[in-house]
């Protein structure tokens, strides 16, 4: 069979369902080949977003996923969301068209060395010169993106080799057995006598812990020690936001209650999670403590400035669940601590339902909650809303919050939000954006549109580029340079030229039944929701760590 069938072969193989696309010359012939296939393609409008959608698909799914773009600018527009799944460690399968082989470093029409390009940003590479190669290519990438650490990988094809023959034996002998991930449980023992002699032992649970699944364990290890639990942005659902354990997320737009905890506590337990300079700085660096970091890749481990920690790399379902067998029933005493946390807990409910105007964006989060059952997806933009979202919103599962983090890719919000839509079709799905990043994909609502694909966009509109502003509100004399959207445009006729409905609000009280309307209408739907552009978020860590925090509306 052709090339360009065998491809597509393989990854129906691996029940591949859904790929985001956008076509170009160099890729036609597997484009032809979509229409006999069984893989949905989701037409994207931008190559940026159908990386983020299959990115936002594997978050919202656990199961990898699939994007293609042709070759020279396709693939050059892939990377930035390539880097962001792999900044997230988000299993994801790059797919891009080349020049024919004997074009290859002549320059030729729409020619980029894509394979040296993804090299930085993805687990593994492949480049296939040889079509009897690319069945073992897609097997082997298969099993890389998604064993270990999780992480986009990439296969460029040229298009001499989609074109040529292949044997179809070839395709039933494409498998690969991965090797086993190497793992050092050495210090188990010792890490569950920290645990017991410990009297202020906190959990610092990131995105690891979701996508290896072991959200049960910790949420058990949590509960039979008495542990309370702060969560990174990318651990935000791993415990429930409710539970009188979880202090909420940490760093620096975290909870006061979560960095207090943090900052005091003798031991840090770390599943999951990566020391980055967003959540362990000077400000939350607690003084004479331990760590114990549990975590699958062994190059995040010794990030904490030097403190005196025990190493355990193992996949985190297992891992914990050795050390909740390795403690038995001695798991420490800790009473005043346990009492330390709950009067924490209760000074900090964060649910602030604020009738002022112009609208602040608590009140917004205050009225999305009301709409947030265990099967509602969010997914969040960058900046300000990001953060407003991450602090006030109700999450209660793993995989039903979805934000970039590691790469604060503005844009993310919309894509993302179309992506987890194809993922889990039978799901409300919600994203927080601002107009900022909502204009850098806003073309994608006729990919929402035309792939019945619907979703909310909740727009906190504040006519600025929301957290630059902040920073230079608070640390450069309010010197406001390249951070106003001037000719900002009518978004709910834009809304409505793409053929999705729009909702515009002015008012506090007229949030819910915007919502409501969203929510019920069946299609998609931006409730543009006019801001205080004078509103910061807060509390906020200062990159200075000789200056205080930034408490504003937060009461703690």
């Amino acid at each position: 069979m052709k090339g360009s069938r065998a491809l597509l072969r393989t990854l129906e193989d691996r029940d591949v369902e859904t790929m985001f696309g956008y076509p170009g010359g160099v890729v036609i012939p597997i484009y032809d080949e979509i229409i006999d296939s069984s893989i949905r393609h989701v037409l994207v409008r931008h190559e940026q977003c159908a990386a983020h959608m299959a990115d936002a698909f594997a978050r919202a799914s656990g199961v990898p996923g699939v994007c293609l773009a042709t070759s020279g600018p396709g693939a050059t527009n892939l990377v930035t969301g390539i880097a962001t799944a792999y900044a997230d460690s988000s299993p994801m399968l790059a797919i891009t068209g080349q020049v024919g082989t004997g074009s290859l470093g002549l320059g030729a029409f729409q020619e980029v060395d894509a394979y040296s390009l993804m090299m930085p940003i993805t687990k593994h590479n492949f480049r296939v010169l040889d079509i009897a190669r690319m069945p073992h290519a897609v097997a082997e990438a298969w099993e890389i993106c998604r064993t270990g650490r999780p992480g986009p990988v990439h296969i460029d094809i040229p298009v001499d080799q989609v074109n040529s023959e292949i044997d179809e034996s070839l395709l039933a002998e494409a498998s690969y057995t991965i090797k086993p991930v190497r793992t050092d449980l050495s210090g188990l023992q010792e890490a569950a006598e920290w645990i017991r002699r410990s009297n202020r032992p906190v959990l610092m649970i990131g995105g690891g812990v979701i996508s290896a699944g072991a959200c049960d364990e910790v949420r058990q290890l949590a509960e039979i020690a008495d542990i309370p639990v702060v969560t990174p942005l990318m651990g935000i659902g791993a415990l429930p936001s409710g539970h009188p354990l979880n202090m909420g997320p940490l760093g620096m737009h975290g909870r006061v209650g979560a960095l207090e905890i943090f900052k005091n506590s003798d031991l840090i337990i770390a599943i999951g999670t990566k020391f980055s300079d967003r959540t362990f700085t000077a400000h939350t660096d607690p003084v004479n403590c331990r760590v114990i970091h549990m975590d699958i890749d062994a190059t995040e481990f010794d990030k904490h400035a030097g403190h005196h920690s025990v190493n355990l790399l193992c996949d985190a379902k297992e891992g914990t669940r050795m050390l909740i067998e390795a403690l038995g029933r001695e798991t420490g005493h800790h009473a005043p601590w346990s009492e330390k946390v709950k009067e924490t807990g209760s000074r900090c409910p964060c649910d602030f339902d604020y009738g002022c105007e112009p609208i602040v964006p608590h009140k917004v989060m205050h009225e999305l909650n009301k709409f947030l059952d265990d099967d509602v997806i969010v997914t969040t933009d960058v900046g300000q809303n990001q953060m407003w979202a991450m602090h006030y919103l109700d999450i209660r599962r793993p995989r039903q919050f979805i934000s970039s983090g590691g790469f604060g890719t503005m844009g993310f919000g919309l894509p993302s939000a179309i992506g987890a839509k194809a993922a889990r079709p039978e799901a409300d799905v919600v994203t927080v954006t601002g107009d900022g990043g909502l204009l850098m994909v806003v073309q994608e609502l006729a990919t929402s549109v035309a792939e019945d694909l619907p979703v909310v966009i909740c727009l906190l509109n504040n006519g600025w580029l929301g957290m630059v502003r902040q920073w230079q509100n608070l640390f450069w004399d309010s010197r406001y340079s390249g951070t106003e959207l001037r000719a900002g445009p009518d978004f709910v006729k834009v809304a409505e030229a793409f053929g999705a409905k729009g909702i515009r609000v002015e008012k506090p009280g007229e949030i819910h039944d915007a919502f409501k309307e969203a929510f019920d209408c069946g299609r998609t739907c931006l409730v543009e929701i006019l801001v205080d552009p004078e509103e910061n978020i807060t509390p906020m860590l200062p990159p200075n760590p000789t200056l205080p925090m930034i408490r504003g509306r937060c009461r703690f």
